[in-house]
């Protein structure tokens, strides 16, 4: 493109005019519009990331509806400054058209043309009544009378009639040409000034956009096509000419010619010389007697198309587009988020046409160096607050000329996200990127804050859970505390996202004392932040410090009647109070107010000067007066728009003129309905003002053409209506040049989008025509479809074509009206696309407003694609946002599932910004372990599967190893004001609840799934109260106060909390503490410290009832009836009361007279168990309740007599788990006996523990660990650990989750189902040694050097069999047909049949130290070196033969016949049959010996690597030897890495630190694989198709806390042609790889890992049983998976001598 130097189009739309006759070009019109333009829009918006919009002025049939020359430059001039590359087509054909009456000619032409004609005795009667006088136009002018309806007609003229000219038409045309002739003739007119009642339509626009226009306008933007007709009129079309013509029509048709002639011979021509304009033109000869036939018209519109389609491609692939879609990093989309408001700044300062004197109070505060108090511009609606505060922004430069300002500006009406944790985000990661630092936000993840909804209730109390301080962020660590290493973002541009709302306002206050200096001043310049949530702006300006830094201004607008920012920054004021300039204030005030009327006038004038336009002295004083009663710079705005519609002679009163902005609006829309159309005008501004981020122009057109309101317009009378009707292009187009005053275009993620400059626009649109919620839920539902593509792939609406009575408006062209909408537009399979942003940014807002949250929260937030999208477009911290958000919990079905999706991708955000292609595998194999768990996930995992098969290759999940953590579902943070403060106590119960106390007082509430940390707020007496503690039993908490309140909540009902009146009688205020409580049947049971009654409130009856016990009351339990209370003491004893009576039924005590710290109450044996605080239990039958309880049996806790810290007791499971510092016991309860004892880890001591869900695990805290471990019941294994971000404070359990809580009180909280399933994850005892796996791809075997190998199913995913021997086992052999396992444990070898799970023999006296099993199924080979090696039958174990040498690294020919091995250097063959040494291989050179070798599938050949490079092959039974050629030395061989594939072809030689090298035998080719870091493991697939490796992860920087970079990372590699296959991050170290259809890796802790090779060169299929692991499956607890035990024979059967 011929572009001045450094320019791009920034435009995101191809919008192409197309200029013709209208009378010669319906043919190719109709067909670009059918084959070309489609497939056009459609590759652009797959390659190029352009939409395509063609703008036919002749679209209509009809053409009383064409648009007149002015609408047609206009539309000229908007394709030419918007369009992203070319903007102009024209066809020429061989008819020049006829001559376009003027619609407008200057007063002194017209009447010197009257008075011509009337000299020339011509009536000029009919020009006079189709022109009239308007002194409104510049300049004066008569102006020819309108032709068509200013409304949208509902015609009923026939089809074929509407292209006839009208006679009154021609008659006036031909009055014109005459006397303009007669004018030249007489130099009363110049030649060029005549021209334009000559030149048709098609003359007059190419010259209106090519001519005087400069080069870089022409050249690659304009495509013209020439269309030469030899013999076009055929003889007898000539003679019927001849006979109908009139004289006079022959020389029209020769001045046509002329013109035609002219306009391609001459004017196109020098443009291409000039400018390089691209002209095409073609020739078709026709016959002389039939001249231009239909059947050749057709012809050659097939071959324009392909034409065009092939020259409109290419100009569009060298237009230079600005590239500012797609960014994978989230610092980058912030840059492009600033970048589109510094040019929303330029778009609103350029409504600045008024002086404002309040610009001068701005300039002064901004030039005040010691102004250190915010500047607040109040005002009204309407009075220009955001386009003065965007005029000074641009003007604050050229205030400070000695300076160099930072200046940022957020509008944050026009915003689109409006969460304060991303405006701080923004803030902070700009302010540190301007400010040149090279790091920034290294500590944590800054995330998106959902819009927060707020579910306050009241009671007489004011109870109010207080939504200004709740969050959903993630808390991992304080953030540094040092600003010099810039806690923003890596070097790399990558950003943290996980910074809590508290931590963000400190980094941002940090950042503004800090960055802002003398020469670079500051300045944060904020509009709407009072029309946005209300809780935003208040968090925003709680953020800035007070007084502001030296070096930094604040500047924000505020409307007059919302005053809550203005008391965020001085709460001290009333809130009704704005005063300016008042110096105790927070901030600095400036009033705006009505701008000066004779400047709004001017502004008026110069807006219809601009236009064309003025208005008459009368029409001026109307205007006048109105803008006297309303002196807006909006009105005057609004005002252009009616006046310039008024002609001299129209007939205009006061009462012509809206008296406001709100009547002026609902005027302009009156106006656009009579001119557009009713339908067109609702719908159009209906989908603009409710889109999330405004619509893109091909999007309205879209819209328009699928909405049936519209259409039903465009279908005319008595004709069938078609389902693919669309809206013209240039209909929407007009409409929107009318609006182009008030609805612009703005950037928004490299889309042009429309918007309303003006808030009021859309309040006006919104009270006219979306004033009911259900036709806003119809328009948002309406685009949901659209931005799902629900009609893409030929699927059209059926509602059209449904519709039995309909109107008859013009007929609109017929053509599929919409593209398909995926997330990522790929042209290609290899091609990773471009996200459709479009779809990311609008779908899921209009899905919540039309309330189809199924959609929603399964087809997009848990679905891959969507991901992907976000990811790749550096949203992920929009994802997370949307993941995390919990507005519409009431709708979600699958919380659960969106928490844990959401922290795995926080726990590898690092990892997916710099690699957001990685997103499936990722997903995959974090997902995969809990499917189980998570059937709804299922769908996403299947995703990832079909997107691999898509794709062609990758790796994909068979069998997951034991995770190494279990990711969490929530991480949830109270945003404190004070970062020391602590919790004090903790509670949750089995709803879900969990409630703190801090030590400052507050408390704060998660409610589960779905809510955030909310503190609670409890007014008493205008005060808000400070609590001390609280208790939870059942659905009850209780809260008591430092002034010594109780009050009571439900959590099951509503938010209300109760006052209990159950106080300590103690005077002394420390003693009101609350030692225990527990509900019951509407009872509340309470106790105090250190006091010696219990409190029983009855809900029901609000009446307080007192026991009194014997000692200090530590613990009580009540039956499930709530009739029977039971008291334990702190002398031993326990009481037993009768709840309805009041009265003691009886005691029992323990005779150590140990405090009693628990009480389980077993109803249905009427046995009670009392736990003591050292461990003891004593068991008490209690049947006979009129009787002392009956002591049964006491058992003692030996060991350490520790105090109990805490129990869990599971009356599901019958298990008590008793907590103390050296021990966790576990009792049956049942038979009350220990069931189990686990001691601490050495120098380790127990602070908290829990049973899991099912009893199968438990989870304990240890002093100064920050893991929370859990423990194998069964096993007493530790077998996981799961991570948290500080010493954790205690552990919670409820029903579905366990939740840990640190002492700053952040929640992190687990699924308790993911913690069984990964608990009962299959492992090894130790370390996977040794892995085979057969070649049917249904069983793998595994040793960890233990006396038990496992049998793993690849089908169920889990071992199915035990092979139990009576030794560690060093060796495993498979045999080729997988029907026999070989194993040597203890020096006896077994023979396993694997099909019977049986083993057929054991022999002993072998002394081998590995064995073998030939190719051939029948022998095996016992190696010794220390005494015979033995070759015997695999069936019965008898010898055939012994081998007298030992041979290392020994291996069996192909054939079965030869035993290979090194010996001395030399290369040994002996005889399977013989056991005789009768083939050797030494090298020529005397010092060459051999370092390794591999025998082929070619019979007898074997592949040997001498120790100097060479390479040999060797035929052991011929005995010949061929050398091929000499290694190079950095290539030598590694005996440790060799391997080689069966054919041949590929040999691994070494490893070298990050490389792999490989040969190639078949083409004696040299590579060297690069991996991302040291090379662990490498495996060469037998087959010769693949090679994998398991290497480190690059070093990365010490700021990356992402999990994956620290981990192994498995790679497949196709041999053929060295591409990569795929890549998994590996959980563990792995120790053992294996290649065999899948990959199999043995990991040090005794799992495995399975990943199967897709790759659709090689048509690799997944093993069978594995390919669709999201299938339905009937659950099954994961502890009762339990392997079949295969016993060996007792002793050998078979003994060797």
């Amino acid at each position: 493109m011929d572009r001045p130097p450094g320019s791009a189009y920034r435009s995101s739309c191809v919008k192409l005019y197309l200029c013709s006759n209208p009378e010669d070009s319906t043919v190719e019109r109709n067909a670009l519009r059918k084959s070309v333009f489609p497939k056009l829009r459609q590759h652009c918006r797959h390659t190029r990331g352009l939409d395509v919009r063609v703008i036919d002025p002749f679209e209509a049939s009809d053409s009383s509806r064409w648009p007149d020359e002015q609408t047609r430059q206009q539309l000229i001039n908007e394709c030419r400054d918007s369009s992203a590359g070319p903007f102009l087509l024209a066809l020429i054909g061989h008819q020049y058209g006829k001559a376009e009456l003027p619609t407008q000619v200057e007063v002194s032409e017209f009447q010197v043309l009257l008075q011509e004609s009337q000299q020339a005795k011509i009536s000029t009667q009919e020009v006079e009544g189709q022109y009239w006088r308007d002194e409104n136009t510049i300049p004066p002018s008569f102006c020819l009378r309108p032709r068509r309806s200013t409304c949208c007609p509902q015609s009923e003229v026939k089809k074929e009639e509407k292209l006839k000219p009208k006679p009154e038409d021609d008659g006036l045309r031909r009055l014109f040409q005459t006397t303009v002739s007669r004018c030249v003739h007489k130099d009363l007119l110049s030649s060029d000034r005549a021209q334009r009642y000559y030149r048709s339509v098609l003359d007059v626009d190419l010259r209106f956009a090519l001519e005087n226009q400069p080069k870089h306008d022409i050249a690659g933007r304009c495509l013209v096509y020439i269309h030469k007709v030899i013999n076009a009129k055929g003889e007898k079309e000539k003679r019927m000419n001849s006979q109908i013509q009139p004289q006079p029509e022959s020389t029209s048709e020769s001045t046509d010619g002329k013109l035609l002639s002219h306009l391609c011979d001459s004017f196109l021509p020098g443009l291409i010389t000039s400018s390089q304009l691209l002209v095409y033109t073609m020739a078709t000869e026709c016959d002389h007697r039939h001249g231009y036939t239909t059947a050749k018209r057709r012809t050659y519109a097939q071959s324009l198309c392909q034409q065009v389609y092939a020259d409109v491609l290419r100009l569009i692939d060298n237009v230079n587009i600005s590239e500012t879609s797609e960014s994978a990093h989230i610092g980058d989309a912030l840059a492009i988020e600033q970048e589109e408001q510094e040019e929303l700044c330029k778009i609103l300062s350029s409504f600045y046409e008024i002086i404002r004197p309040e610009e001068e109070k701005i300039r002064a505060y901004v030039q005040q160096r010691e102004q250190q108090r915010p500047l607040v511009v109040v005002g009204g609606p309407c009075t220009g607050k955001a386009v003065l505060l965007a005029h000074c922004a641009q003007k604050i430069k050229s205030w400070l000329p000695d300076s160099d300002p930072v200046v940022f500006t957020y509008f944050l009406n026009l915003s689109n996200n409006l969460s304060p944790k991303h405006l701080l985000l923004s803030l902070c990661s700009q302010i540190a990127s301007q400010y040149h630092h090279s790091r920034s936000l290294t500590g944590r993840n800054l995330l998106d804050d959902p819009s927060c909804s707020n579910n306050n209730s009241n009671c007489s109390l004011v109870s109010n859970l207080d939504p200004h301080e709740r969050t959903t962020g993630d808390h991992v660590s304080h953030c540094c505390e040092d600003l010099s290493v810039e806690p923003y973002q890596h070097h790399s541009g990558i950003i943290n996202t996980d910074l809590c709302l508290s931590e963000l306002k400190e980094h941002f206050s940090s950042l503004l004392s800090l960055m802002p200096s003398t020469k670079n001043p500051l300045f944060l310049i904020f509009d709407g932040l009072d029309h946005v949530n209300y809780t935003v702006g208040p968090q925003i300006i709680e953020s800035l410090p007070s007084p502001l830094p030296p070096n930094v201004k604040v500047l924000l607008t505020v409307s007059a009647k919302r005053t809550q920012i203005l008391q965020a920054m001085d709460p001290q004021s009333p809130a009704c109070e704005i005063s300016e300039g008042r110096e105790e204030s927070g901030y600095e005030c400036v009033a705006l107010g009505l701008a000066d009327r004779k400047q709004c006038v001017r502004m008026l004038a110069s807006l219809l000067s601009r236009s064309g336009r003025s208005v008459t002295s009368g029409q001026q004083a109307l205007v006048n007066q109105s803008l006297t009663s309303c002196c807006l710079p909006l009105y005057a705005r609004l005002l252009h728009l009616h006046t310039s519609c008024w002609h001299s002679d129209s007939d205009v009163t006061y009462s012509s003129l809206p008296d406001g902005v709100h009547s002026s609006i609902c005027a302009l829309l009156d106006h656009l309905e009579h001119k557009h159309g009713s339908s067109l005008v609702v719908r159009a501004l209906s989908y603009l003002t409710l889109s999330r981020t405004g619509l893109t122009e091909a999007e309205l057109s879209d819209l328009l053409s699928s909405d049936d309101k519209v259409l039903l317009e465009y279908v005319q009378q008595n004709e069938t209506p078609s389902s693919d009707v669309k809206v013209p292009q240039v209909d929407v187009e007009t409409f929107l040049v009318d609006l182009r005053s008030f609805l612009t275009l703005r950037t928004v993620k490299g889309s042009k989008v429309l918007f309303w400059v003006s808030r009021h626009f859309k309040l006006a649109v919104t009270k006219r025509y979306l004033g009911s919620h259900d036709l806003r839920t119809e328009i948002h539902s309406a685009m949901a479809d659209y931005f799902s593509g629900q009609w893409a792939h030929g699927i059209t609406k059926p509602s059209l074509a449904n519709q039995k009575s309909l109107p008859n408006k013009e007929t609109a062209h017929i053509a599929p009206y919409t593209d398909w909408q995926p997330f990522i537009f790929a042209s290609s399979l290899k091609d990773i696309g471009r996200v459709n942003l479009r779809k990311v940014l609008e779908l899921p807002h209009h899905l919540q407003e039309s309330n189809k949250w199924e959609k929603l929260e399964v087809g997009l937030l848990l679905s891959l694609r969507f991901h992907q999208a976000m990811v790749r477009a550096g949203l992920l911290g929009n994802l997370l946002a949307m993941l995390e958000d919990e507005q519409g919990s009431s709708h979600w079905r699958c919380s659960r599932e969106r928490g844990l999706v959401a922290n795995i991708l926080k726990s590898c955000a690092c990892f997916l910004q710099s690699s957001p292609l990685q997103l499936p595998t990722v997903m995959e194999t974090s997902l995969f372990p809990y499917l189980e768990v998570f059937p709804a996930l299922r769908g996403f995992f299947r995703e990832i599967r079909e997107e691999r098969r898509k794709r062609g290759s990758g790796l994909g999940v068979v069998l997951c190893p034991l995770p190494s953590v279990v990711p969490s579902i929530h991480c949830l943070k109270s945003n404190f004001a004070v970062r020391e403060v602590s919790v004090t106590e903790v509670a949750g119960n089995d709803c879900g609840m969990v409630a703190m106390i801090m030590d400052d007082g507050t408390a704060w509430f998660w409610k589960g799934s779905g809510f955030d940390v909310v503190k609670l707020l409890l007014s008493w007496e205008k005060s808000k109260l400070k609590f001390a503690g609280l208790k939870s039993s059942g659905p009850y908490i209780l809260l008591f106060t430092r002034c010594n309140k109780l009050f009571c909540w439900d959590v099951t009902g509503p938010e209300v909390f109760v006052q209990l009146n159950a106080e300590s009688e103690s005077k002394d205020p420390t003693s009101n503490i609350i030692d225990g409580f527990v509900a019951c049947q509407k009872k509340l049971f309470i106790w105090f410290k250190e006091e010696s009654f219990v409190r029983m409130f009855d809900v029901c009856s609000e009446t307080v009832t007192h026991f009194q016990c014997q000692s200090c009351v530590t613990c009580l339990v009540c039956s499930s009836t709530s009739l029977y209370m039971c008291c334990g003491q702190q002398d031993g004893t326990v009481s037993i009361f009768d709840t309805n009576t009041l009265s003691l039924l009886g005691t029992c005590s323990d005779s150590k007279r140990d405090p009693v710290t628990l009480i389980i109450l077993c109803e249905d044996k009427w046995e009670m168990a009392c736990v003591d605080r050292t461990g003891n239990l004593t068991l008490w039958d209690v049947t006979a309740k009129t009787q002392p309880p009956r002591f049964v049996k006491k058992i003692l806790s030996y060991g350490k007599s520790d105090n109990i810290l805490n129990t869990d007791y599971s009356e599901e499971i019958n298990t008590l788990l008793v907590c103390q510092s050296h021990l966790v016991t576990l009792w049956d309860t049942c038979d009350w006996e220990p069931w189990d004892k686990f001691l601490s880890p050495q120098g380790r001591a127990f602070t908290h523990a829990v049973l899991s869900q099912d009893g199968h695990l438990f989870l304990a805290l240890l002093d100064t660990c920050p893991f929370v471990l859990v423990w194998r019941v069964s096993t007493g294994e530790c077998v996981l650990s799961l991570e948290t971000n500080e010493q954790p404070h205690t552990l919670l359990k409820t029903a579905s989750d366990i939740i840990c809580v640190a002492p700053d009180g952040c929640l992190t909280v687990w699924d308790a189902e993911m913690i069984d399933a990964a608990g009962a994850s299959p492992t090894m005892r130790s370390r996977v040694k040794e892995l085979v796996a057969g070649q049917t791809g249904d069983w793998f075997y595994t040793t960890d050097g233990s006396e038990v190998v496992w049998r793993w199913s690849l089908k169920t995913g889990v071992p199915d069999a035990n092979l139990l021997h009576e030794g560690p086992v060093k060796k495993l052999r498979l045999s080729p047909d997988d029907l026999h396992l070989v194993t040597l444990s203890a020096g006896d070898i077994y023979v396993w049949q694997t099909e019977m799970g049986q083993n057929i023999l054991r022999l002993s006296g072998s002394g081998a130290s590995d064995v073998l099993i030939t190719p051939n199924n029948n022998f095996g080979i016992s190696l010794s070196d220390q005494s015979l090696s033995r070759v015997w039958k695999l069936a019965h174990g008898s010898i055939v033969c012994s081998i007298h040498l030992y041979l290392s690294d020994a291996q069996v020919s192909h054939e079965s016949t030869f035993l290979i091995g090194r010996r001395g250097g030399d290369l040994l063959a002996a005889s399977l049959w013989s056991g005789s040494i009768n083939k050797r291989f030494s090298c020529v050179e005397s010092s060459e010996h051999v370092v390794a070798f591999q025998t082929l599938s070619h019979p007898d050949f074997v592949v040997v690597m001498g120790a100097s490079g060479a390479v040999y092959t060797w035929n052991v039974a011929e005995e010949t030897v061929c050398k091929h050629f000499q290694l190079p030395y950095v290539f030598h061989c590694q005996p440790q890495d060799f391997q080689m594939s069966c054919d041949g072809n590929y040999a691994l030689l070494s490893t070298d630190n990050d490389s792999i090298n490989l040969l190639n035998l078949s083409w004696l080719v040299l590579c060297s694989l690069k991996a991302e870091g040291p090379v662990i493991r490498a495996c060469l697939d037998k087959t010769g198709c693949y090679t994998a490796y398991i290497s480190s992860s690059a070093p990365q920087e010490e700021s990356c806390v992402c999990s994956l970079h620290v981990r192994p990372i498995l790679t497949v590699v196709r041999l053929a042609d060295g591409e990569r296959i795929g890549s998994v991050f590996l959980p563990k170290q792995p120790l053992t790889l294996v290649v065999c259809k899948c990959v199999f890796v043995g990991f040090e802790d005794g799992s495995v890992g399975v990943y199967s090779i897709s790759d659709i060169l090689n048509t690799q299929v997944e093993p069978v049983g594995c390919s669709d692991p999201v299938g339905s499956k009937v659950k099954q607890c994961p502890f009762d998976r339990t392997p079949v035990g295969w016993l060996p024979l007792t002793s050998p059967n078979v003994t060797w001598p």
